[in-house]
């Protein structure tokens, strides 16, 4: 495949690209509309680190500038010796099939994913938006550990391998998913985060493995964000932005796609929050 068919390759379903919710320009203000598209390699699982960050939440969540803010948890506390935590949870959120959150939920995803680096003894619901997390050791970084892309929250603790039909209480709803080649999901209406994330109307993610291709569906405008291992094919052939820089690069963007100030290096796709945290301009 060296040319792209934009007509066959959106229309067949395998078009699919990216997330929204970041950034228009590194100095633009977030932007509400439009559709955001992603192309990302088949290895590395780009596609489903992205997807599931537009569909799910954490309890907590670690910001682009690196400080530790609340997802689906409002509020948490310790015990003097960091070994019980007690997490108040969000009233009002609801998952997409408008199932509202409860403790129960919170309490049964963690127990059935565990929370990596911290030995959890036990997991318990205290009321509807309370959950007690009882450890084996004192660990005061508890909160930050359950930001990570490991500890999502789904009913009732089921998060099911296929992303078509999972459900989460994140910026967007599925739409369509085909494992490892395309993604498309839809803004939810009144989400919690409205006016703090989630801009784009619609994100898409589609998976192309050649990054030659990668560039060109980018430099031609088929999506709006590419992973790419360097700017070849780009550099003098338009205006677009790179993150970290064009001599170290991971994503190229479209110069009408917003970029938040500070991105998040944890992990790839800027924590895997690239759809709720970059925009179109």
């Amino acid at each position: 495949m060296t040319r792209i068919d934009r007509r066959a390759l959106f229309t067949s379903g395998a078009a699919a690209a990216l997330l929204a919710a970041a950034g228009g320009s590194v100095n633009a203000s977030p932007k509400l509309g439009g559709v955001l598209r992603l192309a990302v390699p088949r290895e590395g699982k780009m596609l489903e680190q992205a997807a599931r960050g537009a569909i799910y939440d954490t309890l907590t969540e670690v910001a682009p500038d690196g400080l530790l803010r609340g997802e689906l948890a409002t509020s948490w506390q310790s015990a003097p010796d960091a070994r019980t935590w007690t997490f108040n949870l969000r009233e009002g959120a609801t998952f997409h099939d408008g199932t509202p959150l409860t403790a129960e939920d919170a309490a049964a995803s963690l127990d059935a994913l565990g929370v990596t680096g911290s030995d959890v003894q036990a997991v318990t619901a205290l009321d509807s938006h309370q959950v007690l997390l009882e450890l084996v050791n004192p660990n005061p970084h508890l909160p930050y550990l359950l930001a990570g892309a490991d500890h999502l929250i789904a009913p009732r603790g089921e998060l099911p391998v296929a992303l078509e039909g999972a459900v989460g209480t994140g910026c967007y709803r599925v739409e369509r998913a085909q494992e490892n080649r395309h993604f498309r999901a839809s803004k939810v209406a009144g989400h919690y985060k409205a006016g703090a994330a989630g801009w784009a109307d619609t994100v898409e993610i589609i998976v192309i493995p050649d990054a030659s291709v990668r560039a060109e569906a980018l430099r031609d405008g088929y999506v709006d964000v590419a992973a790419l291992p360097e700017p070849r094919g780009l550099l003098k052939r338009g205006e677009f932005l790179y993150h970290p820089s064009s001599k170290d690069i991971a994503l190229a963007a479209r110069h009408d796609v917003g970029i938040p100030r500070k991105v998040s290096q944890r992990a790839p796709l800027d924590d895997g929050r690239i759809a709720e945290r970059w925009w179109r301009v």
